[in-house]
């Protein structure tokens, strides 16, 4: 398991300050002592930092850096402030459109950091932090993934609630630049107000910080523990000759469920040019695998049957129309509603080989899109970000 954990802000970006206490020195305490109880408790676990040291780290770089290491885990650590010097609490966010101004206020003081970069209307497509209309398509969440960072924020703030004095302000969710480039199960922790002198004073304690960072560990320790021992064997390979094996495909996980063991789905590798595109394959599963065939329908018989791939853009839980102009241009959206989601999907293939291409280009603007395979109707997903 590999977990990367980002303290906020940092160097030239010191977040919400108040009374000489800086929201990038509180984060960074409790993220390396969030850290060290996870290395001296799991050994097997790899912890990555984004920033160890008060250096300043751009958004999109955290974001690479868990990408990158192919995390399991993303963890990025916050501070409050506001105008009410009264107020104080914990709150933890997924990813989602916000519900409320405040979680809006809260996304946009975060996200705000992006002015200090460099170009940074090209890094992140116009992305406007302070424009209430640049937040829409946070509503678009990678859904295998939700259940797993909303499970594991439950469990943050009833730590908190059992061991803070202050006020547990609940689990929300908001549009948050750093979690939406993230792929993987992802939380951003806000530990405390700052503009509260006497919480400020308790996130600069060591007490404080250790109690808060203990808090997050216990959490994980759940998370872990929910996690362990559930890779799946099967995988989702392709043969020119034959139609698919659907009983191999219908076997893979639809969709994790909180407080189920959280089972990995299968990997499809990239391939280079000219070379055709198989799937990732490990040399000790090879012997059990089922081989999964490529369909070889044609155009007509793709539209018109119930078993093809698709794309998957996103998922969220109120409609939004499925025009270009909500897609970042995209074309022919499709959305569907099943269970509690409306979710948006583009292609219709009847082969990886075919599908595999389009994802690499949805991919260039929605980071987080993912190829899944249906049969009668039934969404299958087919995770390429998944270790």
């Amino acid at each position: 398991m590999v977990v990367v954990i980002d303290p906020g802000h940092g160097g030239k970006d010191p977040g919400a300050v108040s009374k000489g206490i800086q929201e990038k020195d509180v984060v960074l305490g409790i993220g390396l002592k969030l850290g060290k109880y996870i290395n001296e408790n799991f050994p097997d676990v790899k912890v990555v930092f984004t920033r160890n040291t008060d250096v300043f780290v751009p958004l999109i770089d955290r974001s690479r850096i868990a990408n990158r290491n192919k995390a399991d885990l993303f963890i990025s650590l916050h501070a409050n402030t506001c105008g009410t010097p009264s107020l104080r609490g914990t709150e933890t966010f997924v990813l989602g459109l916000h519900r409320s101004n405040d979680n809006l206020d809260v996304a946009k003081k975060e996200n705000s950091v992006i002015l200090m970069e460099d170009n940074y209307r090209q890094t992140y497509e116009g992305f406007d932090p302070n424009s209430s209309e640049s937040y829409i398509m946070f509503e678009m969440v990678q859904d295998n993934y939700l259940d797993q960072s909303l499970s594991f924020a439950d469990d943050i703030q009833r730590q908190f609630k059992s061991r803070l004095e202050s006020s547990n302000r609940g689990v929300k969710q908001a549009g948050f630049l750093v979690l939406r480039e993230s792929s993987m199960p992802s939380v951003l922790v806000e530990t405390g107000f700052v503009s509260n002198q006497a919480e400020a004073n308790y996130l600069k304690s060591e007490e404080g910080q250790h109690v808060i960072a203990s808090s997050i560990f216990d959490a994980f320790r759940k998370f872990k523990s929910r996690s362990s021992g559930s890779a799946t064997s099967a995988r989702h390979t392709a043969n020119s000759n034959t139609k698919p094996d659907t009983s191999a495909v219908s076997a893979l996980p639809e969709k994790k469920e909180e407080n189920k063991p959280i089972e990995k789905t299968v990997k499809v590798e990239e391939s280079k040019p000219e070379v055709a595109k198989t799937t990732e394959v490990d040399e000790k599963s090879k012997s059990n695998e089922t081989p999964v065939a490529k369909d070889t329908l044609s155009n007509r018989e793709v539209a018109n049957s119930n078993t093809y791939y698709s794309v998957q853009i996103g998922a969220n839980t109120t409609p939004v129309e499925p025009s270009a102009s909500n897609f970042k241009g995209l074309k022919e959206v499709r959305r569907e509603k099943t269970d509690k989601y409306y979710r948006y999907f583009i292609g219709k293939e009847a082969s990886m080989d075919n599908i595999t291409p389009l994802l690499q280009k949805i991919k260039l603007k929605f980071p987080q899109a993912f190829i899944v395979y249906f049969i009668d109707g039934k969404r299958t997903i087919i995770n390429t970000n998944s270790n």
